[in-house]
């Protein structure tokens, strides 16, 4: 770029996404002169999906700014809990997230997951067609336009990743009322209507199950209950009351 000089910082949150010479405070940076500032953001790193408020010598503006010489630029990091308009909040993950995505929907969140790479513009343009946030450690795929919205999953750790999207977007959590396999939701169903289904020790010792309406999966509170119980436990201790079970 040959043009505008500014001055731009960027919050502690955001230094992962900037090189190192950036991460002390006021930087100069030359821009073209034609670019937005969410283009600006974006060239030196940082997802718009990540900031908050951009500030302009002290004053909020809208991505669409075009910085001119000499202004004071700060990038803010987004907010949390992060509001998302427009749409019952559901998010799409992935092929890297696919445990994050069983924990999410073990909680009851709306969790849809690609478990072949089917490419980024096909994820972003799925985003945009079910209103879903779109979940990514890839930061290119959360630069592209089309999505309705997105998020960095800054961990590599599920436990970690967990609690990173319910502090970020407070979903309503309702355990065992989604099912973890195709995320479909799940309906209380009677002993014999899934009786062929079962195997015969499974059958014998259990009495109480649910079925998904969309891929006929049978769940059972059996022999791994007490860690799934642990997971929602412990989301539910830390951010807050869930839906009816």
């Amino acid at each position: 770029m040959n043009g505008p000089e500014i001055q731009i910082s960027f919050a502690p949150g955001l230094h992962l996404f900037v090189s190192a010479e950036r991460r002390g405070g006021l930087t100069l940076l030359t821009t073209d002169g034609t670019s937005s500032l969410g283009h600006v953001v974006e060239s030196v790193g940082v997802p718009l999906t990540e900031a908050g408020r951009l500030l302009v010598d002290g004053r909020p503006v809208d991505a669409s700014h075009v910085p001119v010489a000499g202004e004071t630029v700060r990038v803010e990091e987004a907010l949390r809990p992060q509001p998302v308009p427009g749409a019952p909040l559901r998010f799409l993950l992935d092929v890297h997230l696919g445990t994050l995505a069983r924990r999410l929907r073990l909680l009851g969140v709306d969790a849809a997951y690609e478990s072949e790479d089917i490419g980024d513009p096909a994820l972003a343009a799925l985003s945009a067609r079910e209103r879903r946030v779109m979940l990514s450690r890839d930061r290119g795929l959360l630069r592209r336009r089309e999505l309705w919205a997105g998020a960095y999953v800054y961990s590599d750790r599920p436990e970690d990743q967990l609690r990173d999207v319910l502090e970020r977007f407070a979903p309503v959590l309702a355990p065992w009322t989604r099912c973890t396999a195709c995320n479909g939701e799940l309906s209380g169903a009677d002993k014999d209507a899934v009786r062929e289904r079962l195997e015969q020790g499974t059958e014998k010792t259990y009495d109480v199950f649910a079925q998904c309406v969309a891929c006929g999966r049978v769940y059972w509170r059996g022999a791994h209950h007490a860690r799934l119980e642990a997971i929602f436990t412990d989301a539910v201790r830390e951010f807050g009351a869930t839906a009816p079970r």
